[in-house]
């Protein structure tokens, strides 16, 4: 059997395949029928799939996390794909490769580290430097960091994925501080820590949760850990620098309405909370666009961001649009005018000088 990946199913497609188990439960119809809610995974995307036989015995042989071959056949539902189940059973994970299954950030992790490392270690502040490598180089933080994703299921959420979106906003941080006039040891700073505690508070599974650690703590007052913790390895770290760092890492969130425990109340904290807004924001777009299964230009309902998003590249063009023959016809008789006033008596007067020419009394 030859796998399909998601992207490429074609609508009334007769499928056979192993896709991985995001999600499976039972639902119950409008008529009261039960029937298998269930998202299958891969590589390349999600699908919605349903089974309308046998629901309650097939959800207790298949649970959310299992590899499971699947035959069916790709719909249209409501604008976008939905995989019709005939039959599903799982599989046992030896007989699968993995980098089928797993997304993954495109530019390799390592050499994201690199660049970001070379951030850090061109900052001028002594001590905001130092502590930024000494925790980069924790071998823990490190191996964690270049695998991690940032979010369960739209935040940058791929393998690598977290790394992507920390170097990213360093690089807005590098971009953005000098333009507003801003400290950007501070910036960058907050770029690189706000939210690195990731790795402790979500799992690297293929289906990401919250760990306990993640539930009862969360990043952002474990970043304060991770900053004690380093920071007081460090001779003589200020105070006030550290003070003004974990303000930063509070209030990143920029709204008390975000579960962000302080909103930011100066410039760097306030740039930092926008840098990660803008970046978090843009790449889910991309996300959204990239993964959507509707026909058109135009993504579904986007729920978490409130909107339907259009999908397609804008219009662009390098040079003038030529004329078409219909556009050079027009022009012509709006050009053309009928002669008035002197012109016209003019035009009369040569029209019967030709009348007469010849004439004799």
């Amino acid at each position: 059997m030859q796998r399909v990946n998601i992207k490429d199913l074609v609508p009334k497609e007769n499928v056979e395949s192993v896709f991985f188990v995001k999600y499976i439960a039972v639902a119950e119809a409008r008529n009261g029928n039960k029937y298998l809610n269930v998202i299958l995974s891969d590589s390349t995307g999600d699908l919605e799939s349903r089974s309308w036989n046998s629901a309650e015995e097939i959800a207790s042989k298949i649970e959310k996390g299992d590899f499971a071959k699947v035959k069916g056949k790709t719909n249209i539902y409501q604008g976008r794909k939905q995989f019709i189940l005939q039959s599903i059973s799982k599989i046992d994970k030896s007989e699968i490769n993995m980098d089928d299954f797993v997304l993954k950030a495109d530019r390799k992790a390592d050499e994201m580290f690199d660049e970001l490392f070379s951030l850090v270690n061109a900052l001028d502040d002594v001590y905001i430097r130092d502590l930024l490598v000494n925790i980069l180089s924790d071998t823990e933080i490190q191996r964690r960091l270049k695998k991690w994703q940032a979010g369960k299921t739209i935040h940058h959420a791929y393998q690598g994925g977290l790394l992507e979106h920390i170097l990213s906003c360093a690089n807005l941080a590098k971009t953005l501080s000098p333009i507003y006039k801003v400290n950007l040891n501070y910036v960058m700073a907050g770029a690189v820590l706000h939210d690195i505690c990731k790795v402790y508070e979500l799992t690297d599974d293929l289906n990401v949760e919250y760990t306990e650690e993640g539930k009862l703590v969360g990043h952002l007052v474990k970043a304060l850990e991770v900053v004690d913790r380093f920071s007081y390895r460090m001779k003589q770290f200020p105070h006030q620098t550290k003070m003004h760092l974990k303000h930063i890492l509070l209030s990143h969130h920029g709204e008390y309405a975000y579960g962000s425990p302080k909103i930011p109340q100066t410039s760097e904290a306030m740039l930092v909370h926008m840098i990660d807004l803008m970046d978090s924001k843009m790449h889910t777009f991309e996300t959204v666009k990239r993964t959507d299964n509707n026909t058109g230009h135009w993504t579904g309902f986007v729920k978490h961001l409130d909107r339907i998003v259009y999908k397609d590249e804008l219009p662009f063009h390098n040079e003038y649009l030529e004329e078409t023959p219909s556009e050079e016809k027009h022009q012509a008789v709006e050009t053309k005018k009928k002669p008035t006033g002197k012109t016209k008596e003019k035009a009369s007067s040569g029209a019967m000088a030709d009348a007469l020419k010849g004439f004799k009394v």
